[in-house]
């Protein structure tokens, strides 16, 4: 029995969460040691994490916010709480590596892990490093990131740390049928599917639209609507043209391999999972003072590459997408093309690089 110990923390929202189990899933092919996950309080991550069979050791979390807010100061008990509660955690396992998948909640574990001199990689998904990534790089032995360009977005002095991997996919996306997943939402092999992604948490600007656009769009499209559970109560009634799910999980590999064309938001995991399975996306990346704009940065990108049509701001309204959707369903060709170039962004597989870097890092390959 292997005696070594790899630890993973990271949390908050799915897209901190299934990248991070996309390489666990390539370490277990040939590691056959300890794997745990330092993660919020969270009942979701908690959930997620366990269900696919790796050890949860949750810490209490506050949120890093860039603006002024009175949470600010009952958050910053709670990191202190948290490294310590971390600290305690990896003093107790001393894992040989601890791997940040980013997020408020990784914060914490990595500055214990550093303290206590244990190696740390961290990585980031989206285009230009978020708030943790910065923090947690200046600690990290390397940085793994997912787009060239990112690298030229770090501190000069950490960019020999860098290295491009991209974002890890579960291997179970690649593994989509499309057959099974028409099959699955009972759609037959003629009409299109539309898939729209609210998020785990729903994201009420997609929402909105899809309800918008669904009589006109559902006359020659299957939508497919993965609301978020508190919008659930709220989207309208099922139908044969029309298929809600508060939250899509084991069936999404299928359901997205059926689709013909994603809508959604411009996070990572909506971006490279759609991108694995060469899908072209309409996106309306989260935008505004209460965001850092990584989801515009993101979308900016695939739509110049020529992977997606981007919506932003005022131009996200019911009558540019559809025409957006429109505009790809009418052409079979550009669907085919941007779907094309979706899977070029997406590259190599990027979770089995990782994992090939954490394993050779604790001398276990």
């Amino acid at each position: 029995m292997n005696s070594k110990i790899i630890a993973f923390t990271g949390g908050g929202t799915g897209g901190h969460i299934y990248p991070g189990l996309a390489i666990i899933e390539r370490l277990r092919e040939s590691f056959d040691g300890r794997i745990v996950w330092i993660g919020s309080d969270k009942e979701s991550d908690r959930r997620t994490v366990s269900e696919a069979g790796v050890e949860y050791f949750s810490v209490p979390s506050g949120k890093l916010r860039r603006q002024f807010s009175l949470q600010n100061l009952a958050d910053a008990f709670r990191v202190i709480g948290g490294y310590a509660a971390s600290r305690k955690i990896l003093a107790q396992l001393r894992p040989d590596i601890l791997f940040s998948k980013g997020g408020y909640v990784s914060v914490p574990p990595c500055a214990a892990a550093a303290s206590l001199r244990i190696p740390v990689f961290t990585h980031e998904s989206d285009l230009t490093p978020g708030l943790a990534t910065r923090l947690n790089a200046k600690k990290a032995e390397k940085i793994l990131v997912s787009y060239e360009k990112t690298v030229s977005l770090l501190p000069e002095a950490l960019r020999g740390r860098a290295v491009v991997a991209g974002n890890p996919v579960r291997p179970e996306i690649r593994r989509g049928s499309a057959e099974k997943g028409r099959a699955l939402l009972g759609a037959d092999g003629k009409d299109p599917i539309v898939l729209f992604l609210g998020g785990s948490q729903g994201a009420r600007q997609v929402n909105e639209l899809a309800a918008a656009v669904l009589p006109e769009l559902a006359r020659r499209a299957v939508v497919v609507h993965q609301t978020g559970e508190a919008w659930f109560p709220s989207a309208p009634a099922a139908s044969a043209r029309y298929k809600p799910f508060a939250y899509i999980r084991s069936e999404m590999p299928d359901i997205l391999a059926a689709a013909d064309l994603v809508v959604g938001r411009a996070g990572a995991g909506t971006l490279w999972e759609s991108s694995a399975l060469s899908k072209p996306m309409v996106l309306i990346p989260l935008s505004g003072s209460g965001t850092r704009g990584d989801q515009v940065d993101n979308a900016r990108l695939f739509e110049a590459a020529g992977a997606a049509k981007l919506l932003l701001g005022e131009n996200a309204v019911p009558a540019a997408l559809l025409e957006a959707v429109n505009s790809f369903l009418d052409d079979r060709s550009a669907l085919k093309a941007a779907g094309e170039k979706a899977h070029e962004l997406a590259g190599a597989d990027a979770a089995k690089t990782a994992a090939d870097l954490i394993l050779e890092r604790i001398g276990a390959r």
